[in-house]
């Protein structure tokens, strides 16, 4: 196959010293996500916990990720996961405490770790002391002013404000005994914030410069398009619960949702940059926003404001060469424009495990196969694995950070049959049991291959793991040849070896479903997401996802050639 001189990519040919103080560690970095009730149980409550994962992160320095990311672990009531958070400056009790969290930071930067933490600013738990401050003060009081309370409409005040849609369901209003209404575009559990209140705003520098002096590298930034909110009164309708959703985006003018993707968001972003800014080395931050397209995306990741964005686009996109061609090449044209480096996901703590979805037929209703316990369709999950191993290569070969989910590397796939006695997920509930919800994706990790959890803690676990963990666990792979632990182990020691610049070059011509593309200093990815066997192009083999035979490479295989 042959190169044109022409590149996709960003400008910048430079290598990042991943393991020194430079302050572009994380334009090509390997994040590795942890959900901390799901990571490892020190103590042996069913719930992780921060000593637990202090204890295994010996295994991500094995695995050769670059950092680790925190999902949540500030004192909550759990009703939404932890991102209902009630003391953004302190730890949940049954997770540890600062002492244990300043442990786990000391650790991970010796054994050569960045660590970025969750950081929740579009609501608090409505336990934050703010917001009960807000519920005793009454209407019309700066406490109030925080956050977003309005009179109701009706006669007597008894309809929501507005028809504005929680995105779990239902109304995002609720009223309080005085009357008054107050906005949670998530759970109730979870009241927005204000962010045209400078206390608010001068609340959230405290909370970046507390964990930045605590040694924290970066931020992840939960909901970052949905701070900036139109509240000017009156308040105005959307007309359809649908127009609500972020999928709705572009029925707008961009910039102009009520709630959504507001352009005055970006205004907090370059405040934040400052103090992010103030730090040697810089912090750095990542958007979680989703946006209608890479343009609007790109914005949030400007060097001015959060630096980088989550990229839900090539997470979404269907096994497909075509389509995921077209993804890569829009998103890596998108962090050129914002002087960014791209960002690649394929599962997160939101979302069906990738080596159950890249099976789902196109156009499958996911929470339907949840339903079902994940029945209707039934799914092949020997070739969900192929494709998860070979999406995997293809993503770690591509300009920018790569962002790893806890247990992907084992390959896990989702636990779709959790009986509903157990689920934890607000979305079960506030759907009216509609929406199954992300419970699946969130099992704790199986680390043995026996135990009452599989390793995961001395006792059992939050929620339950099935049988078939076992043959998943750290201990069945390590050292296993073709095991999916031991291909992300020398994938990612590949990796760090042979990133030199941010850029990439496509094949010219190749056969049809099959993705091929050579970086900066001339080591190419092939991946076959077509039906048929296809030539393996010359060269030397790097790593490959699957068996080669017959000089031929698979379907749904990826291979790195020298």
């Amino acid at each position: 196959m042959s190169f044109p001189s022409a590149r996709i990519s960003q400008e910048r040919r430079v290598t990042h010293d991943l393991s020194s103080k430079d302050p572009n560690w994380w334009r090509q970095a390997v994040i590795y996500q942890i959900y901390p009730r799901s990571f490892a149980d020190a103590d042996g409550d069913g719930l992780g916990d921060l000593k637990g994962i202090t204890a295994r992160l010996t295994h991500l320095a094995a695995l050769g990720v670059d950092a680790l990311w925190l999902s949540p672990f500030y004192p909550s009531e759990l009703a939404d996961g932890g991102y209902d958070v009630a003391d953004y400056r302190d730890v949940d009790p049954r997770l540890g405490t600062l002492d244990d969290f300043d442990a786990l930071a000391a650790e991970a930067h010796r054994l050569g770790l960045k660590v970025i933490v969750d950081l929740v600013p579009n609501h608090s738990s409505h336990r934050h002391a703010w917001f009960q401050e807000a519920l005793a003060a009454g209407p019309g009081s700066a406490a109030r002013a925080r956050y977003v309370f309005r009179d109701g409409r009706g006669a007597r005040g008894e309809l929501p404000p507005t028809d504005w849609q929680s995105v779990f369901g239902g109304s995002a209003w609720q009223r309080v005994p005085d009357g008054q209404w107050y906005l949670h575009l998530f759970t109730p559990e979870q009241p927005d914030f204000d962010w045209g209140n400078e206390e608010v705003r001068a609340d959230f520098r405290t909370t970046l410069r507390f964990w930045s002096d605590r040694g924290v590298d970066g931020f992840r930034v939960d909901v970052a398009h949905a701070l900036a909110k139109d509240l000017a009164d009156p308040l105005r309708d959307l007309g359809a619960p649908a127009l609500s959703g972020e999928d709705a985006l572009t029925e707008f003018a961009p910039g102009t949702h009520p709630f959504f993707d507001r352009d005055e968001v970006h205004e907090i972003y370059r405040d934040w940059r400052t103090v992010l800014d103030s730090y040697r080395p810089p912090r750095m931050a990542v958007a979680e926003a989703w946006v209608p397209s890479a343009e609007r995306r790109a914005l949030y990741a400007r060097p001015e404001e959060l630096g980088q964005a989550f990229n839900f686009a090539y997470l979404q996109a269907p096994w497909d060469a075509d389509a995921l061609r077209q993804v890569i090449t829009d998103s890596l044209a998108g962090a050129c424009a914002a002087g960014a480096s791209a960002t690649w996901v394929l599962s997160n703590h939101d979302v069906v495990r990738h080596t159950s979805r890249l099976m789902l037929p196109p156009g499958t209703d996911e929470n339907a196969w949840l339903l079902s316990a994940g029945h209707a369709p039934g799914i092949d999950t020997a070739q969900g694995l192929r494709r998860a191993r070979a999406a995997t290569l293809l993503m770690l070969a591509l300009p920018g950070s790569s962002y790893v989910y806890q247990g992907e590397e084992l390959g896990l796939p989702e636990v779709a049959d959790l009986p509903v006695e157990v689920l934890q997920d607000p979305v079960w509930e506030q759907t009216g049991r509609v929406r199954k919800g992300r419970d699946g994706c969130r099992v704790p990790l199986p680390w043995t291959r026996t135990g009452p959890s599989y390793g995961f803690g001395a006792g059992g676990a939050w929620l339950p793991q099935p049988e078939t963990f076992a043959a998943y666990a750290v201990e069945a792979q390590e050292g296993v040849d073709g095991s999916t632990l031991e291909l992300y182990r020398t994938a990612l020691k590949l990796r760090r070896k042979l990133l030199q610049g941010e850029t990439l070059t496509w094949a010219a011509d190749g056969p049809p479903g099959v993705l091929e593309f050579a970086r900066h200093d001339g080591w190419r990815c092939v991946t076959n997401l077509s039906d048929s066997d296809v030539a393996l192009p010359e060269g030397e083999v790097l790593v490959a996802s699957g068996p080669l035979e017959s000089g031929l490479l698979g379907p749904d295989t990826t291979v790195w050639l020298a």
